[in-house]
């Protein structure tokens, strides 16, 4: 399987990032050691979590994702083939925080909780707006000279900030973001096309685009109000994407998976790999049918026609 680069960094992923916000939620602890065991005995060897995983059902306090993810690194003993990546800065109860002091002390529960020294990919989740971008990337820093962090990435932050805080990282000499992860799916393309495709051209940004499937809406298993009713997700995604535009949507998807004898979650991931800044898609699944259905998007390479009856949709 043929790996990508992170950025500018030395860090290479297959190009699937499994997304470990079902851990702890959708999937208990023994159902998620099987849907790791599948994932990594099919080449894949990245992995994205986060602290606030999955602080938001009822009981939890977060980072039980990332304790199960360490949970079953440590008794597969493969911290070494894995890349692995997690984020901080999102609301673990004191509101939103990318503070030096904060993420100093965050990394070290998220090391604990993992069960490892270091962090492949340590990425800013949600910004505060209030941190000058200096201290969030001297924290890093810091993290990076102590072995504790190897390559730092951004999520959930704006325009602006993004790019005041790759200048920042140049003037500063500091460490630059390597990666961004996005809100980006064939349903939702124009935030990121307009406001920050630019930016991961001029910087090499990767791309780790999340809610690839448009939480499950792509995959066309959602076409009813009945098919909704089924899915703790269902009424969000309802009101969301069951539209004319998504409808026309999973037609283009259909008459495209048609054409690849496949289905539309596969071609879904193909589309999205098919853009040149797309290093991996953050998805995830709980059964071993939707794995496969990942997978597959990653081995299908669609020609010019079918990506532009996608884009149409």
């Amino acid at each position: 399987m043929q790996k990508r680069t992170l950025g500018k960094s030395a860090i290479q992923v297959a190009p699937i990032a499994f997304g470990g916000n079902v851990f702890g939620w959708t999937l208990d602890e023994k159902k998620s050691f099987e849907i790791l065991d599948a994932f990594v005995a099919a080449g894949f060897n990245f992995m994205d979590t986060a602290d606030t995983y999955s602080r938001w059902v009822p009981g939890n306090q977060g980072g039980e994702s990332e304790t199960i993810i360490g949970k079953w690194i440590k008794q597969r003993n493969n911290r070494s083939r894995i890349i692995l990546a997690t984020k901080v800065g999102g609301d673990m109860g004191e509101g939103r925080n990318l503070s030096k002091k904060y993420i100093l002390k965050q990394v070290e529960k998220s090391l604990h909780r993992l069960q490892t020294d270091y962090i492949d990919l340590y990425q800013s989740h949600h910004d505060d707006n209030i941190t000058p971008v200096e201290e969030t990337l001297e924290a890093y820093s810091q993290l990076i000279r102590e072995g504790k962090v190897r390559v730092i990435g951004a999520s959930n932050i704006s325009h602006d900030r993004l790019i005041a805080s790759m200048e920042c990282a140049d003037k500063s000499n500091l460490p630059a973001y390597q990666t961004l992860q996005p809100l980006y799916n064939l349903y939702e393309r124009e935030k990121f096309e307009t406001e920050y495709k630019s930016i991961c051209e001029k910087y090499a940004l990767g791309v780790l685009p999340y809610y690839s499937l448009a939480s499950g809406f792509l995959s066309g298993k959602y076409r009813s109000e009945e098919d909704v009713s089924k899915s703790l997700r269902g009424k969000g995604i309802h009101k969301k994407y069951m539209n004319e535009k998504g409808f026309g949507m999973l037609d283009a998807l259909d008459k495209v998976s048609k054409q690849y004898h496949t289905v539309p979650a596969s071609v879904a991931i193909a589309w999205l790999l098919s853009k040149p800044l797309i290093i991996a898609p953050v998805v995830s699944a709980t059964s071993r049918q939707q794995l496969e259905e990942i997978i597959k998007g990653a081995e299908l390479q669609l020609d010019k026609e079918a990506v532009e009856i996608l884009e149409k949709g």
